[in-house]
Protein backbone atom coordinates (compact mmCIF):
# COMPACT_ATOMS: atom_id res chain seq x y z
CA UNK A 1 0.00 0.00 0.00
CA UNK A 2 1.34 3.54 -1.56
CA UNK A 3 0.86 6.22 1.19
CA UNK A 4 1.81 10.20 0.47
CA UNK A 5 4.53 11.31 3.47
CA UNK A 6 1.58 13.95 4.47
CA UNK A 7 -1.26 11.09 4.88
CA UNK A 8 1.83 9.32 7.29
CA UNK A 9 0.28 10.74 10.08
CA UNK A 10 -3.71 10.07 9.77
CA UNK A 11 -2.73 6.37 8.93
CA UNK A 12 -1.11 5.90 12.44
CA UNK A 13 -4.06 7.36 13.91
CA UNK A 14 -6.32 4.82 12.41
CA UNK A 15 -3.82 1.97 13.40
CA UNK A 16 -0.06 1.09 13.17
CA UNK A 17 0.89 -1.38 10.66
CA UNK A 18 3.32 -3.82 11.33
CA UNK A 19 5.86 -3.28 8.11
CA UNK A 20 6.43 0.01 6.91
CA UNK A 21 8.85 0.90 4.03
CA UNK A 22 10.47 4.58 4.35
CA UNK A 23 12.35 5.73 0.91
CA UNK A 24 13.40 9.04 -0.50
CA UNK A 25 16.28 11.44 -0.57
CA UNK A 26 15.72 14.06 2.02
CA UNK A 27 17.05 13.30 5.38
CA UNK A 28 15.05 15.86 7.63
CA UNK A 29 11.64 14.13 5.94
CA UNK A 30 13.08 10.12 6.31
CA UNK A 31 14.07 11.26 10.04
CA UNK A 32 10.37 12.88 10.77
CA UNK A 33 8.87 10.45 9.15
CA UNK A 34 10.53 7.30 11.19
CA UNK A 35 10.32 9.60 14.08
CA UNK A 36 6.69 9.15 13.86
CA UNK A 37 6.63 5.21 13.34
CA UNK A 38 8.46 5.09 16.38
CA UNK A 39 6.10 7.37 18.74
CA UNK A 40 3.53 5.19 17.29
CA UNK A 41 5.08 2.19 18.03
CA UNK A 42 5.99 2.91 21.48
CA UNK A 43 2.60 3.94 22.21
CA UNK A 44 1.88 0.62 21.14
CA UNK A 45 3.77 -1.28 23.62
CA UNK A 46 6.96 -1.68 21.65
CA UNK A 47 9.82 -0.90 23.88
CA UNK A 48 12.10 -2.80 22.33
CA UNK A 49 14.58 -1.13 18.95
CA UNK A 50 16.31 -3.10 17.41
CA UNK A 51 18.45 -1.44 14.32
CA UNK A 52 20.33 -3.58 11.15
CA UNK A 53 22.18 -1.28 8.69
CA UNK A 54 22.88 -3.27 5.89
CA UNK A 55 26.59 -2.57 4.38
CA UNK A 56 28.55 -4.49 2.25
CA UNK A 57 28.35 -7.43 0.21
CA UNK A 58 28.59 -9.94 3.22
CA UNK A 59 26.10 -8.97 5.48
CA UNK A 60 24.24 -11.17 7.64
CA UNK A 61 20.83 -11.04 6.98
CA UNK A 62 20.34 -13.89 9.16
CA UNK A 63 20.48 -11.87 12.02
CA UNK A 64 17.97 -9.54 10.80
CA UNK A 65 15.73 -12.71 10.26
CA UNK A 66 16.57 -14.31 13.29
CA UNK A 67 15.49 -10.93 15.59
CA UNK A 68 12.19 -10.76 13.70
CA UNK A 69 11.46 -14.25 14.36
CA UNK A 70 12.57 -13.85 18.63
CA UNK A 71 10.79 -12.41 21.33
CA UNK A 72 11.41 -9.28 22.84
CA UNK A 73 13.18 -9.41 26.44
CA UNK A 74 11.61 -6.37 27.70
CA UNK A 75 8.11 -6.35 25.95
CA UNK A 76 5.40 -8.27 24.50
CA UNK A 77 6.52 -6.25 21.16
CA UNK A 78 9.49 -5.17 19.55
CA UNK A 79 10.75 -2.48 16.37
CA UNK A 80 12.85 -3.83 14.36
CA UNK A 81 14.70 -1.38 12.20
CA UNK A 82 16.82 -2.23 8.41
CA UNK A 83 18.21 0.45 6.74
CA UNK A 84 19.41 -0.16 3.52
CA UNK A 85 21.78 3.25 2.44
CA UNK A 86 22.71 1.66 -1.18
CA UNK A 87 19.36 0.93 -1.91
CA UNK A 88 20.86 -2.36 -3.10
CA UNK A 89 19.95 -5.40 -0.71
CA UNK A 90 21.35 -7.91 -3.22
CA UNK A 91 20.25 -11.81 -4.05
CA UNK A 92 20.35 -12.59 -0.33
CA UNK A 93 18.34 -9.59 0.87
CA UNK A 94 15.79 -9.64 -1.64
CA UNK A 95 14.99 -12.77 -0.67
CA UNK A 96 15.11 -12.28 2.70
CA UNK A 97 13.08 -9.54 2.42
CA UNK A 98 10.47 -10.78 0.51
CA UNK A 99 10.33 -13.27 3.99
CA UNK A 100 10.45 -10.20 5.78
CA UNK A 101 7.40 -8.91 4.26
CA UNK A 102 4.93 -12.07 4.22
CA UNK A 103 5.90 -13.11 8.19
CA UNK A 104 4.74 -9.21 8.88
CA UNK A 105 1.24 -9.98 8.25
CA UNK A 106 -0.77 -10.97 10.91
CA UNK A 107 2.18 -10.30 13.38
CA UNK A 108 1.13 -8.14 16.46
CA UNK A 109 4.49 -8.10 18.54
CA UNK A 110 6.54 -7.28 15.79
CA UNK A 111 6.81 -3.57 14.03
CA UNK A 112 9.62 -3.46 10.90
CA UNK A 113 10.87 -0.36 8.98
CA UNK A 114 12.76 -0.36 6.25
CA UNK A 115 14.82 3.11 5.27
CA UNK A 116 15.94 3.50 1.72
CA UNK A 117 17.23 6.19 -0.12
CA UNK A 118 15.52 7.24 -3.51
CA UNK A 119 14.62 4.20 -5.88
CA UNK A 120 13.74 4.31 -9.11
CA UNK A 121 11.28 2.76 -11.12
CA UNK A 122 13.35 0.06 -12.36
CA UNK A 123 14.35 -1.09 -8.32
CA UNK A 124 10.70 -0.26 -7.41
CA UNK A 125 9.68 -2.88 -9.75
CA UNK A 126 11.69 -5.95 -7.93
CA UNK A 127 10.43 -8.75 -6.29
CA UNK A 128 11.64 -7.54 -2.71
CA UNK A 129 10.15 -3.95 -3.14
CA UNK A 130 7.11 -5.78 -4.21
CA UNK A 131 6.66 -7.76 -1.36
CA UNK A 132 6.84 -4.90 0.73
CA UNK A 133 4.11 -3.15 -1.10
CA UNK A 134 2.18 -5.91 -1.08
CA UNK A 135 2.20 -6.60 2.55
CA UNK A 136 2.63 -3.32 4.51
CA UNK A 137 2.88 0.67 3.91
CA UNK A 138 5.47 2.16 1.65
CA UNK A 139 6.11 5.92 2.13
CA UNK A 140 7.75 8.05 -0.58
CA UNK A 141 9.10 11.02 0.82
CA UNK A 142 9.87 13.44 -1.90
CA UNK A 143 11.77 16.41 -1.37
CA UNK A 144 10.61 20.18 -1.19
CA UNK A 145 10.44 22.14 -4.42
CA UNK A 146 11.92 25.58 -4.57
CA UNK A 147 8.31 27.07 -5.76
CA UNK A 148 6.51 25.45 -2.59
CA UNK A 149 9.29 25.77 -0.44
CA UNK A 150 8.26 29.46 1.08
CA UNK A 151 4.63 27.77 1.84
CA UNK A 152 6.36 24.53 3.51
CA UNK A 153 8.72 27.58 5.86
CA UNK A 154 5.68 29.08 6.99
CA UNK A 155 3.73 26.14 8.02
CA UNK A 156 6.95 25.22 10.20
CA UNK A 157 7.28 28.68 11.60
CA UNK A 158 3.12 28.34 12.12
CA UNK A 159 3.91 25.04 14.46
CA UNK A 160 6.16 27.14 16.61
CA UNK A 161 3.66 29.69 16.83
CA UNK A 162 5.70 32.24 14.88
CA UNK A 163 4.87 33.87 11.03
CA UNK A 164 5.97 36.62 8.48
CA UNK A 165 3.69 39.96 8.84
CA UNK A 166 0.75 39.74 5.94
CA UNK A 167 0.90 41.38 2.84
CA UNK A 168 3.99 41.66 0.19
CA UNK A 169 6.67 41.93 2.88
CA UNK A 170 5.80 38.58 4.30
CA UNK A 171 5.93 37.51 0.69
CA UNK A 172 8.97 39.21 0.10
CA UNK A 173 10.63 37.65 3.95
CA UNK A 174 9.18 34.10 2.91
CA UNK A 175 11.22 34.42 -0.57
CA UNK A 176 14.42 35.63 1.18
CA UNK A 177 14.12 32.79 3.34
CA UNK A 178 13.66 29.90 0.64
CA UNK A 179 17.06 31.55 -1.15
CA UNK A 180 19.23 31.45 1.67
CA UNK A 181 18.13 27.83 2.58
CA UNK A 182 17.16 26.31 -1.01
CA UNK A 183 18.26 22.11 -1.24
CA UNK A 184 19.13 22.12 1.98
CA UNK A 185 16.07 21.41 4.09
CA UNK A 186 18.15 19.84 7.23
CA UNK A 187 19.57 23.41 7.72
CA UNK A 188 16.43 25.23 6.84
CA UNK A 189 15.00 22.86 9.74
CA UNK A 190 17.66 24.62 12.19
CA UNK A 191 16.68 28.15 11.29
CA UNK A 192 13.49 27.35 11.69
CA UNK A 193 14.43 26.48 15.26
CA UNK A 194 16.94 29.64 15.51
CA UNK A 195 14.15 31.51 15.17
CA UNK A 196 12.23 30.09 18.01
CA UNK A 197 15.35 31.00 20.13
CA UNK A 198 15.65 34.36 18.64
CA UNK A 199 12.38 35.48 18.86
CA UNK A 200 9.11 35.29 21.00
CA UNK A 201 5.95 33.82 19.20
CA UNK A 202 4.06 36.39 16.82
CA UNK A 203 4.63 38.21 13.86
CA UNK A 204 8.47 37.71 12.57
CA UNK A 205 10.25 41.08 10.22
CA UNK A 206 11.52 41.08 7.15
CA UNK A 207 14.57 42.67 9.18
CA UNK A 208 14.48 39.71 11.85
CA UNK A 209 14.68 37.30 9.33
CA UNK A 210 17.55 38.99 7.23
CA UNK A 211 19.89 39.71 10.56
CA UNK A 212 19.06 35.78 11.62
CA UNK A 213 19.07 33.02 9.02
CA UNK A 214 22.55 32.16 7.29
CA UNK A 215 22.85 30.99 3.83
CA UNK A 216 22.81 27.28 3.57
CA UNK A 217 21.98 27.05 0.41
CA UNK A 218 23.28 24.23 -1.75
CA UNK A 219 22.79 23.47 -5.63
CA UNK A 220 23.37 21.30 -8.05
CA UNK A 221 24.03 21.64 -11.68
CA UNK A 222 20.83 19.59 -12.88
CA UNK A 223 18.76 22.45 -10.83
CA UNK A 224 20.65 25.42 -12.35
CA UNK A 225 19.37 24.19 -15.62
CA UNK A 226 15.83 23.91 -14.92
CA UNK A 227 16.08 27.60 -13.66
CA UNK A 228 17.79 28.54 -17.02
CA UNK A 229 14.96 26.82 -18.84
CA UNK A 230 12.73 28.42 -16.04
CA UNK A 231 13.94 32.12 -17.50
CA UNK A 232 14.83 32.47 -14.03
CA UNK A 233 17.84 34.65 -14.57
CA UNK A 234 18.66 36.43 -10.92
CA UNK A 235 18.07 32.44 -9.69
CA UNK A 236 20.54 31.39 -11.78
CA UNK A 237 23.28 33.88 -11.25
CA UNK A 238 22.48 33.16 -7.61
CA UNK A 239 23.09 29.02 -8.15
CA UNK A 240 25.83 29.98 -10.45
CA UNK A 241 27.50 31.81 -7.84
CA UNK A 242 26.89 29.07 -5.32
CA UNK A 243 28.42 26.33 -7.40
CA UNK A 244 31.69 28.11 -7.75
CA UNK A 245 31.86 28.69 -4.19
CA UNK A 246 31.28 24.99 -3.48
CA UNK A 247 34.07 23.91 -5.78
CA UNK A 248 31.54 22.48 -8.15
CA UNK A 249 33.26 21.38 -11.13
CA UNK A 250 32.71 24.40 -14.05
CA UNK A 251 32.70 21.04 -16.78
CA UNK A 252 29.82 19.56 -14.77
CA UNK A 253 28.18 22.69 -14.73
CA UNK A 254 29.03 23.24 -18.74
CA UNK A 255 27.62 19.64 -19.27
CA UNK A 256 24.24 20.17 -17.59
CA UNK A 257 23.61 22.92 -19.79
CA UNK A 258 24.50 21.79 -22.76
CA UNK A 259 22.47 18.88 -22.75
CA UNK A 260 19.15 20.74 -22.18
CA UNK A 261 20.57 22.86 -25.25
CA UNK A 262 21.10 20.10 -27.46
CA UNK A 263 17.66 18.41 -26.57
CA UNK A 264 16.23 21.77 -27.07
CA UNK A 265 18.33 21.79 -30.67
CA UNK A 266 17.11 18.08 -31.73
CA UNK A 267 13.05 19.18 -30.71
CA UNK A 268 13.13 22.23 -32.57
CA UNK A 269 14.49 20.47 -35.25
CA UNK A 270 11.92 17.69 -35.15
CA UNK A 271 8.86 20.49 -35.13
CA UNK A 272 10.40 22.07 -38.38
CA UNK A 273 10.19 18.81 -40.06
CA UNK A 274 6.88 18.74 -39.39
CA UNK A 275 6.52 16.16 -36.17
CA UNK A 276 4.79 16.72 -33.34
Amino acid sequence: MQIAANQLAAQLQRGLKSLYTLHGDEPLLIQEAADAIRAAARAQGCAERTVHTVAGAHFDWGEVLASGGSMSLFSDKQLIEIRIPSGKPGKDGSQALQQIAQQAEGNDSTVTVVILPRLDMATQKGAWFAALDSFGAVVRVEAVDRKALPQWIAQRLQQQGQRVVAGEEGQRTLQFFADRVEGNLLAAHQEIQKLALLHPAGELSLEQVESAVLNVARYDAFKLAEAVLGGQSVRVQRMLDGLQAEGEAPVLVHWALSEDIRTLHRVRTALDAGRP
